[in-house]
């Protein structure tokens, strides 16, 4: 199971795209918990999370997310906005897999 934690400014924005993640996950055949939160909680809700990815319109907060995923061992970076704005769950998929070498 590979845990996958999006985080966005209030954790409501990425819950489409989740749904979408979700769905390409399940094409693939590949078993994965895919959660949003708003990004204030991250410190919260990085147990067992196999890769953390930050909405473009918080990409401001990447230094300090970094620092706190970084501590824990878990990579971290921003959805391309391209592929957030048109919720393509496939592509934020394979980045974060690829950031977690799965």
């Amino acid at each position: 199971m590979i845990k996958i934690a999006l985080f966005c400014a209030a954790g409501m924005s990425t819950s489409l795209l989740v749904t979408k993640m979700e769905k390409a996950a399940k094409a693939k055949g590949l078993e994965v918990e895919i959660e949003a939160f708003p990004e204030a909680q991250m410190s919260k809700h990085l147990d067992g999370v196999a890769v953390a990815l930050l909405g473009p319109q918080i990409r401001y907060v990447l230094p300090r997310a970094q620092k706190t995923c970084g501590a824990l061992g878990i990579p971290v970076a921003v959805i391309a906005s391209i592929d957030y704005g048109m919720m393509n769950g496939e592509k934020v998929l394979e980045s974060a897999l690829k950031l977690i070498d799965k």
